[in-house]
């Protein structure tokens, strides 16, 4: 052999080497999850016993907000890292592919690294009949199945909502739901990754979102499980912004008040139903992590879990997302990283999640060949007391923010009126202190770093 030749083996053997090293990721995202959970609130009578099984192997960020507090705009931004502001894309029934035809996901970066993308479940937003699904981001994808529905709404209420608006024991069998069938698939590929090319696997998880199903196992046993505190007249010091915003999702709490009058203890199992759904997608998730920590990848596996979005319960008078408030945007965001993260750390820091795109390329030594609305956050990563200058800033609708600080909620609605809230002293956001003469700094300040955040106002050119 020349030595020509032989550089070029011992090259091609090094590079090879290379490529087998990149780490596999196991990317996890579960719909409607708020921060009532065990792993963001110890005191909770919700226990989330896998979910603070992961985050003890690597970072969990205490101060994590989603994009925006709906399905399709949240998604969109975080796989794309683009806000809505940028790209557009502010409602569930925004065509997302439509207005970012050429911009890269997530898994398209991988896939354009040499990675297998393989997923199931609810990835994008599924519109039910799948129309967001985004199959140029899979080589590989298992959709997820129509809902196993019970022949009758199975609340005491059949008037009330739709077939989305209701709760209870469903169905018996658990390998009969779609989250089921959504793990399974994932704990395939986990066992059997490819032999040739590092895995990306993505995992849906569809509960807790409504309706509020789960197997029989989950509601059994439920210790007592609290009802949300409130404070009466809590929308008297609302501004007209949020009245206007709110308007659409009023009839929810309207309508569980007035089922509640019929039908007294409705509520409770509404409630006593989020939290089995709750229950039900944290034993989705250890199933995922007992299926890596025996499978051949287990050793060199980033994984990512975070949630679309929050959840109110009654929280300020309002069931459901669609809010730009604390229980709405408040969300789990745990990364481990081999080497990276150190196992059991925790970030106070608040961030949004347009830090998961560029963040997750740079721990699998992938280039950015895309614009990002946010940075990376590997040096958090790496020590969670690292300087962090950039705002968590969450958006519902065209020109409604909020931004989050360590003390600070400030909401700008798109008529110029504002919410401001010390979570200091006061974190249920009961007390608005916008018109306050004495908060005209803060409110300066905040007001200011929301529009440096570039969220304020959509550019002309949406980035490639």
């Amino acid at each position: 052999m020349t030595i020509r030749a032989l550089f070029i083996f011992i090259l091609t053997c090094c590079l090879a080497k290379a490529e087998a090293a990149k780490p596999n990721v196991l990317f996890i995202v579960v719909d409607d999850m708020n921060d009532g959970i065990s792993l963001l609130d110890p005191k909770t009578p919700i226990k989330t016993p896998n979910l603070e099984r992961l985050a003890k192997r690597g970072m969990l960020f205490t101060k994590a907000y989603c994009i925006s507090a709906a399905c399709n705009p949240s998604r969109v931004a975080t796989l794309t890292g683009l806000r809505p502001s940028t790209s557009g894309v502010y409602g569930n029934k925004s065509d997302w592919r439509k207005a970012l035809p050429k911009r890269k996901t997530i898994m398209q970066q991988f896939q354009r690294d040499g990675y297998a993308v393989r997923g199931a479940g609810k990835i994008f937003h599924h519109k039910l009949n799948g129309a967001f699904h985004d199959k140029a981001s899979f080589d590989e994808f298992l959709p997820m199945a129509p809902q196993n529905m019970p022949p009758k709404k199975l609340n005491k209420a059949p008037e009330y909502g739709s077939l989305n608006t209701d709760w209870g024991v469903w169905p018996s069998d658990e390998k009969d739901t779609i989250d089921f069938r959504t793990t399974e698939y994932c704990i395939r590929n986990l066992k059997n990754p490819p032999k040739d090319k590092p895995l990306f696997l993505a995992c849906g998880i569809f509960k807790p979102h409504s309706p509020f199903f789960a197997p029989p196992k989950y509601h059994k046993n439920l210790p007592p499980i609290p009802k949300p505190k409130r404070l009466e007249n809590d929308w008297s010091d609302l501004p007209s912004g949020a009245r206007t915003l709110m308007k659409n999702t009023k009839w929810f709490w309207n309508g569980m008040k007035t089922l509640e009058r019929k039908i007294p203890g409705s509520y409770d199992d509404f409630i006593r139903a989020y939290t089995a759904c709750c229950l039900f997608a944290d034993a989705q998730i250890g199933r995922l992590l007992d299926a890596l920590d025996s499978s051949p990848i287990a050793k060199n596996t980033v994984v990512v879990l975070w949630s679309d979005h929050g959840f109110h319960l009654g929280e300020k008078d309002h069931i459901e997302k669609f809010a730009l408030w604390e229980k709405a945007n408040h969300i789990p965001f745990i990364v481990v990283a081999p080497g990276v993260t150190k196992p059991g750390s925790q970030c106070e820091t608040p961030i949004d999640l347009t830090v998961l795109y560029p963040t997750l390329l740079e721990l699998c030594g992938i280039e950015n060949d895309s614009q990002c609305d946010g940075p990376s956050a590997v040096s958090l990563l790496r020590d969670p007391h690292a300087s962090w200058p950039y705002p968590a800033i969450s958006t519902y609708g065209k020109n409604n923010h909020t931004i989050r600080t360590k003390h600070w909620r400030y909401i700008r609605y798109t008529d110029g009126t504002e919410e401001l809230y010390n979570h200091q002293y006061d974190p249920d956001e009961w007390t608005n202190l916008a018109k306050r003469p004495a908060m005209l700094p803060i409110l300066s300040k905040l007001h200011a770093r929301l529009s440096s955040g570039q969220a304020a106002e959509p550019v002309s050119n949406l980035r490639p």
